[in-house]
């Protein structure tokens, strides 16, 4: 049975009276910077068991007719047509999905405002897009000298240059497609107009991760540093909460560096600053919301297991990322665990050793581990992936759920049509054959409506998969990871 971890009532409870009192506490006008992810929250769900991957879009959605929605990407970003990691799409595009999920939720969007502006067709031909599906576009520029030229900035030169973003809305939400999109100097660029307009607007930040009111060396705080190995980020004791209160905070390094420019401008525009550290500025909740703290101590040390796997995968396949790795393995040695404490490791890895063949252990949440091996018809992990609904239908293992005289003729279709050189069926084909036998085989139907059970299983290949069965585990809610190394030598996988 999957374990539970986190209180989701709790934290929308709890989160949603925190954000209306910083409301009420900045004269009706509060702009709260979103960091990290709206929707599809997988890596809190993961280290804090229980928590709702869309459980933020909830809590926005009991405030709703409070709050506004400005999204936020940077020019750079739509030249260069940076891509969305988890989703494999541009910035650009991602924003227009974002748009369109909120909207989905019955949640306003008001406009978009475009950072560091830049006057190029890519980025003119993206807010012509915007426009034509009735988006407002706002521009916002580059200040020089920024964020030391306090003086500058907060003149016409400066912020003033920016185009003042109308909103409607006690609440602002500020957020964006991606990291360093600009939210933050958004948020600041509003208080200062909105400032020259006789309004003394708040700002607040909201950020899951790190956990302030959890120890510094807690495995959730860890964790979050395991995720962003790649951006360099480091959870630190809170200084100025320290200085300030004689109570040690967890926050991270750029929020850190950036408090002191927060501070100045609070200062300049308002005579005095409402926040004492940045973790004042923060609005999570989510610290108060853990029904069990050994349950997320355990999930979040296989997160940081995980991360180290997915790291050296990528080396294995990019390379460049030796630092990225150093620093996970530093982490893994911090919370006291090795890649064998993820126990479909060891049983993937015993498979292979006794089938000599490249093998998959997936780990059900009830805690049984099933293995599959590679098969002449079905890779390693369509073996694995059928063994386990076989198991949870209790079916036996033994039985032929898709016909080997049905699989012979896909084979043929990818070897001899498609150009594929490798003819076993990947997970997404063998999932299709077993649908398609589900119409006259009820054996088939019952097993196939098992793959709602295969959530928050976890699982480990003794080689790199391919991507398709990865994104197929992955829709599953299998935690899927590999070993560093590919199945054969062939330069082009």
């Amino acid at each position: 049975m999957f374990n539970i971890g986190f209180d989701n009532a709790q934290y929308i409870k709890l989160q949603s009276e925190h954000i209306l009192n910083r409301i009420n506490q900045n004269e009706n006008k509060l702009y709260l910077e979103f960091g990290g992810k709206l929707f599809d929250d997988f890596h809190a769900s993961r280290v804090l068991p229980g928590f709702e991957p869309d459980i933020k879009i909830r809590l926005l959605k009991t405030l709703a007719d409070k709050t506004e929605i400005i999204m936020v990407i940077n020019a750079a970003d739509i030249e260069e047509n940076r891509l969305q990691g988890d989703y494999g799409i541009t910035y650009g595009d991602d924003l227009l999905r974002l748009v369109k999920a909120f909207r989905g939720d019955g949640l306003y969007v008001s406009s978009v405002v475009i950072t560091q502006y830049l006057d190029r067709n890519a980025v003119k031909q993206y807010v012509h897009r915007l426009e034509q599906i009735d988006i407002k576009v706002y521009k916002h520029y580059t200040i020089d000298e920024y964020p030391a030229n306090i003086p500058y900035i907060l003149s016409d030169d400066g912020f003033g240059k920016n185009d003042y973003v109308e909103t409607t809305q006690p609440l602002v939400v500020i957020t964006a497609p991606g990291s360093s999109s600009g939210k933050m100097a958004t948020c600041l660029s509003q208080l200062y107009h909105e400032y020259q307009r006789g309004i003394k607007a708040g700002y607040a930040k909201f950020e899951t991760f790190p956990v302030w009111n959890l120890p510094l060396s807690h495995p959730v705080n860890i964790a979050y540093e395991a995720a962003t190995t790649n951006v360099n980020d480091t959870n630190m004791i809170d200084p100025f909460h320290l200085d300030a209160y004689g109570i040690s905070a967890i926050n991270y390094n750029r929020d850190i560096e950036g408090f002191p420019l927060l501070n100045a401008i609070f200062t300049q525009l308002y005579g005095q600053t409402p926040y004492k550290s940045p973790t004042d500025m923060g609005v999570n909740m989510a610290g108060f919301c853990i029904s069990d703290d050994a349950i997320c101590r355990y999930a979040s040390k296989q997160e940081i297991i995980r991360r180290y796997y997915a790291a050296v995968c990528k080396d294995r396949m990019f390379g460049g990322i030796k630092s990225e790795i150093l620093k996970l393995e530093l982490l893994m040695n911090t919370v006291g665990v090795t890649m064998h404490d993820r126990k479909v490791v060891t049983a993937a890895l015993e498979k292979e050793a006794e089938s000599e063949t490249p093998s998959v252990a997936i780990e059900l949440a009830c805690g049984t581990i099933i293995k599959g091996k590679t098969t002449p018809l079905l890779g390693s992990a369509s073996t694995s992936l059928l063994n386990a609904l076989k198991h949870l239908a209790n079916v036996p293992k033994a039985l032929k759920l898709i016909p080997p005289d049905m699989i012979e003729p896909i084979q043929k279709l990818k070897t001899g049509f498609l150009g594929n050189n490798n003819p076993r069926l990947h997970t997404d084909e063998a999932l299709i054959a077993l649908s398609i036998c589900s119409a006259n085989s009820d054996t088939a139907l019952h097993v196939l409506e098992q793959l709602p059970k295969l959530k928050n299983s976890e699982a480990h290949s003794t080689v790199i998969l391919s991507q398709v069965d990865i994104a197929v585990f992955k829709k599953l809610g299998i935690n899927i990871t590999c070993e560093p190394r590919y199945q054969s030598k062939k330069i082009y996988q």
